[in-house]
């Protein structure tokens, strides 16, 4: 009998993750900390085309571009004379289980299925966890969801418990846990038990399926303006939606599109806390995960991340958790578009950014999400208040303290976003691999793999090792 105490299970880690994959990573790591991205994005095996049709068998993606004609008038009105650009969101809440993660599921459901699995899992409490679970359906195959939902209370999220609710009625078996970190040992101890694909958020082919996003964004763009969209927001977590849909659009051409990644700003709330669990009124979409994701992207359940933030994002904001819900009522009540929060982080963004953004320019947000009741703002305002936390009207970006209160716009003109250096970002990731492995001296070979990390040149690494290091 195989020893299943954690630690025994944990040192078979990456034992467990190939068999599960179907990916040896081993074959794509160069030096040390270095290994070869583009080669192991290429061996995803898929090209867009073939991706496309993937999605097409089970109804994903063609997606519509929606302009919120309603919101950009309210813009207009509120910006200064010549500014007030155009938001287009691209309605992903049409795709069969209400997301854009519809278009990740998709790609890993097919390939479990070609690969003779006979059923899928997915460590999530997020909207992934439905999509897999709906996309595994459509394959006629079985699938587990793991889900992170309770204090030690019992007392559970109503947005997560809204999520699993969708798991179930997908056919899922959805297992869950209380907050702590034996979520990722009994996550290895299904797979083993079970011999089940691991779709994790963070495969090549997982990222691979969301380039279909960007790649239709930037077709629909050039057919309905003539023109490639100016800016594109994307709601920032895990950091596979930026990356999966910066690639998309670069693979089409729109290589001066701006891409700009957005979270939720939940700072001084730890997410692996029992005390702070029931705190945050977002799940996903937020800085505990935008920011450790960016700077240190390798912490995911497999080996080596293929979302990877850095390469691709241009700019960081952050917005509130009030705003978050303003904007959300807004859309619903001068849009007729009820749509789920965490899509509405990155729409939030754009709707200030907009305000400074010429009038002929075209800023594209790339998701919505479906909304259930347990994902309304009325419940997760209703859960805040019981769980003490002060609900007002004033300046979101003055008085905001996450924990603490949240505070809704007393104006549209107070939607607002906070700029998050991307030089702090770089600087934490040169930090992390301090801390995680110990380095403060690297060769050539992994200067060149952290400066396409960063987006930088080499010799801008090497200024930052000395200044950080």
């Amino acid at each position: 009998m195989r020893d299943m105490s954690y630690d025994a299970v944990m040192s078979r880690k990456n034992e467990i993750m190939k068999k599960s994959v179907g990916v040896d990573y081993t074959k794509y790591e160069v030096e040390g900390i270095a290994f070869d991205y583009e080669e192991m994005m290429k061996d995803a095996g898929y090209t867009i085309d073939e991706i496309r049709k993937i999605q097409l068998e089970t109804g994903v993606g063609n997606t519509p571009l929606v302009e919120l004609k309603n919101i950009n008038k309210l813009i207009k009105k509120i910006s200064p004379k010549g500014k007030g650009a155009r938001i287009f969101v691209k309605d992903e809440a049409t795709n069969p289980s209400g997301s854009f993660k519809d278009r990740r599921a998709s790609v890993s459901a097919y390939r479990a299925k070609i690969q003779g699995y006979k059923g899928v899992m997915a460590a999530t409490s997020g909207n992934y966890g439905a999509a897999v679970a709906s996309q595994a359906s459509k394959r006629g195959l079985r699938s587990i969801i793991v889900q992170e939902c309770f204090d030690s209370k019992g007392v559970g999220q109503p947005e997560i418990l809204e999520k699993a609710r969708a798991c179930e009625a997908y056919g899922a078996e959805v297992v869950q846990l209380s907050v702590g970190p034996e979520l990722f040992y009994y996550f290895l101890v299904l797979l083993e038990e079970t011999g089940y694909f691991n779709a994790s958020l963070y495969t090549p082919f997982g990222i691979a399926g969301v380039e279909t996003l960007g790649y239709e964004i930037a077709e629909q763009s050039m057919n309905q303006f003539g023109k490639y969209p100016d800016a594109v927001v994307i709601t920032h977590a895990g950091g596979g939606n930026l990356t999966g849909t910066a690639r998309g659009l670069k693979k089409v051409g729109a290589v001066n599109t701006k891409i700009i990644g957005a979270s939720v700003d939940l700072h001084g709330l730890h997410m692996a806390s029992d005390n702070d669990f029931n705190k945050k009124s977002f799940t996903t979409g937020h800085t505990g995960f935008g920011i450790p994701f960016a700077t240190f992207p390798d912490r995911s359940d497999v080996p080596r991340n293929a979302a990877r933030p850095l390469r691709y994002m241009d700019e960081y904001v952050l917005v509130t958790q009030g705003e978050v819900f303003y904007i959300t009522e807004m859309l619903a009540n001068i849009e007729g578009m009820q749509r789920g929060p965490a899509g509405n982080t990155s729409l939030a963004a754009a709707f200030a950014l907009a305000m400074e953004m010429d009038e002929d320019q075209i800023i594209v947000v790339n998701e919505t999400e479906y909304t259930g009741a347990g994902k309304l703002p009325s419940a997760q305002l209703t859960f805040a208040k019981e769980n003490g936390i002060e609900i007002k009207f004033g300046d979101p970006i003055k008085e905001d303290i996450p924990g603490k209160n949240i505070v809704l716009p007393d104006h549209p003109s107070k939607v607002g976003v906070i700029k998050y250096p991307l030089e702090k970002l770089r600087k934490s990731y040169i930090k992390e691999l301090k801390k995680r492995y110990g380095k403060t001296e690297f060769s050539e070979k992994e200067l060149k793999f952290i400066a396409e990390d960063l987006r930088i040149s080499t010799e801008e690494v090497k200024k930052l090792i000395e200044e950080v290091l």
